[in-house]
Order: structure tokens, then sequence, then C-alpha cells
């Protein structure tokens, strides 16, 4: 599951390449009576969840493999907190 903002093919090729996984797309026009669909409300609540994390408000990495450890730290953090 994606942001709107990840809607071209070449991103759902390359995910589909690396990792064998479809791309589904989120978007505002799945609003129905006022209520979001289930899977938007997941992908908007983990970037919610993430936002809490200082070191993650601002891409100071030099490398992308320390920012994908970042992220995962902070969920392994969030899952955590939540037990």
């Amino acid at each position: 599951m994606a942001d709107g903002g990840y809607t071209g093919d070449n991103f759902a090729q390359s995910v589909h390449a690396i990792i064998g996984a479809d791309v589904i797309i989120a978007k505002q026009s799945d609003l129905k009576n006022g209520q979001v669909t289930p899977q938007r409300w997941v992908v908007e609540r983990s970037f919610s969840w993430l936002t809490n994390w200082r070191r993650l408000w601002f891409n100071c990495e030099r490398k992308l493999n320390t920012s994908k450890v970042m992220v995962a730290m902070a969920f392994i953090g969030i899952l955590l907190a939540r037990q």
C-alpha cells in the first residue's frame, strides 16, 4: 500500500521486480460517506507514528541503508511500546 504520490508505472514495476509485491495506491477518492477505507487508515496511521520519532523528521543520513534501518528501528520501538 502506498500513498497517492507513487502512482507511476515505474514505481510499481520496480517494487514488483525487487520484492515481488503488487502496489496498491490509497487515493483521496476512496472516501465513502465520510469514512476512510481501512487500507488508507493503515498507511496514514503508520506515517503518523513515524512523525513521533525526531530522527526521521529530516533526512540527515548519508546512506539509504542507514535511513531504512532507522525506520525499522522506529517501528520496532512502536511495537515494543504497544506491548
